[in-house]
């Protein structure tokens, strides 16, 4: 079989570490070595990330009052909440567009899908998503303790109820089935035993965590085979003493970044060597995209782009600003994958999944509507609210009413093509549209140049490219990464 070309190898791995490079990052990475590029990329800048943030604890209405608040009031609350989450959309796909540590926005983004959580608090969303951002590359021990002691996973796992003689299994039983071992790999027995040392976890109207040692379950408890007082932090450690949970986090990672396809011989190395590093998902991830098997064939241009890869992708290439950033939810809505709004606590399926044949048309549509600024004629999807969700049920409502208003609007994006066109000015005129295609696309995909020709407008060189690259962009092997 014929080695894949080096340009393709980098762009697969600007893919599977980021939302895509173009050209002009390409071509610099082609100068270096793949070790020195691979590190560079999971390196980053070293600082904590700067949190993407549109409340301060301190604007916040005094939570301990919300039960004796007006209808007015509460109101208000809602609504700040709601108009909040929107924001923290708009700002994190900002972060992935133009962060200069993409892989840990992707990292972020595959957590964000991982540990799946609803709450219709604005503050708590915030602070899970600094959690994921900041420990997404680092000690998945840290980040699981993190992750699991957070308001947001609290509240929407209903561990806030778990109290001593009255133990709530939530949480412990999505702990082990969705976070750590997977399923099959516990007994019921053990779900209710780890529920017990979780009692007394909870958080504070301000959104900070406390044991409530009032509310713990003091007695011994079995579970996985050990036996103590328990509490949560002793199940965590248990949880992570058990090498299927560095399996099953492996295989997770693996099919997100390489191939749906597991291959469990390569898995189960990598898993090994996953456990016996204490977690360091650092050290994972650079196994992964320093690996000769990563770059073969089979595993590059496989992958369906999320909604939220296809545009983040989509503006990385071509810098835009929208005249309302919330197009961006509209854009998401459509096509299956909000921000915030996973559909279960299993997060998004992916995979075929995101493709229909009402999206895929859709899809095929995003670059046309956003770069020739064309109306809508695909009314967004309604956001379906959690069985039982009680409180979150009013404000699926409110976002959906967002998204019919937003429905038909224009979609008016002042369009950057400067960089992009930049970065083909050394490109004969003959060899622009297979070059572009090559830029564009993953796989060694032969796209007619009789149709791109058809298609485009050869009233100048830009236009000519501005045209091309739409239409690429509009195929159905764009769809892939």
């Amino acid at each position: 079989m014929a080695a894949v070309p080096e340009h393709k190898q980098l762009q697969h791995l600007g893919w599977r570490a980021g939302f895509g490079e173009n050209p002009l990052v390409i071509q610099a990475w082609s100068k270096k070595r793949r070790k020195e590029v691979v590190r560079k990329i999971i390196m980053g800048p070293q600082a904590v990330p700067e949190p993407v943030k549109v409340v301060d604890e301190t604007d916040l209405p005094d939570y301990r009052r919300i039960r004796n608040m007006g209808a007015e009031e509460r109101r208000m609350v809602q609504r700040m909440n709601t108009d909040g989450i929107k924001d923290l959309n708009v700002l994190w796909s900002h972060a992935m567009i133009n962060s200069q540590h993409p892989l840990r926005e992707k990292m972020a983004l595959f957590w964000h899908g991982h540990f799946a959580c609803r709450t219709q608090n604005v503050l708590f969303n915030q602070q899970l998503l600094q959690v994921v951002r900041e420990h997404g590359l680092g000690n998945f021990g840290t980040l699981l303790t993190e992750v699991s002691k957070s308001p947001a996973m609290l509240a929407f796992l209903n561990n806030q109820q778990n109290r001593k003689q009255r133990p709530n299994e939530n949480f412990a039983r999505e702990v082990m089935e969705l976070f750590t071992m997977g399923r099959g790999n516990y007994t019921e027995k053990d779900i209710k035993e780890a529920a017990r040392a979780f009692t007394g976890w909870g958080y504070d109207e301000m959104g900070q965590f406390r044991f409530r040692k009032n509310l713990h379950d003091e007695g011994s408890k079995t579970i996985l085979g050990k036996t103590g007082n328990f509490q949560g932090d002793d199940v965590i450690k248990i949880l992570l003493e058990q090498k299927q949970t560095a399996k099953y986090i492996t295989t997770k990672i693996y099919k997100y970044f390489v191939n749906e396809e597991p291959d469990e011989a390569v898995i189960s190395k990598l898993a090994d060597k996953f456990y016996g590093s204490g977690y360091d998902l650092r050290g994972l991830m650079q196994e992964i995209f320093l690996a000769d098997w990563f770059y073969e064939e089979r595993n590059i241009g496989n992958r369906i782009k999320s909604p939220v890869e296809l545009l983040v992708g989509l503006r990385k290439t071509v810098p835009m600003q929208f005249e309302q950033e919330e197009a961006m939810l509209v854009f998401q809505r459509v096509m299956g994958q909000v921000l915030f709004y996973p559909p279960n606590v299993a997060g998004w399926a992916g995979g075929r999944s995101w493709i229909d044949s009402s999206s895929l048309m859709f899809r095929m549509r995003v670059p046309q509507i956003i770069l020739y600024s064309q109306e809508f004629n695909v009314r967004p999807k309604e956001i379906t609210p959690e069985m039982g969700e009680g409180q979150n049920y009013k404000m699926t409502m409110q976002v959906n009413e967002f998204l019919k208003k937003q429905y038909a609007r224009r979609v008016n994006a002042s369009i950057n093509w400067d960089p992009y066109v930049a970065a083909f000015k050394d490109v004969p005129r003959e060899q622009l549209a297979d070059q572009i295609v090559q830029s564009l696309l993953l796989k060694n995909t032969s796209v007619s140049k009789e149709l791109l020709e058809k298609y485009s407008d050869s009233s100048s060189r830009e236009n000519y490219i501005k045209t091309v690259t739409i239409d690429v962009m509009s195929t159905p092997e764009y769809q892939l990464c």
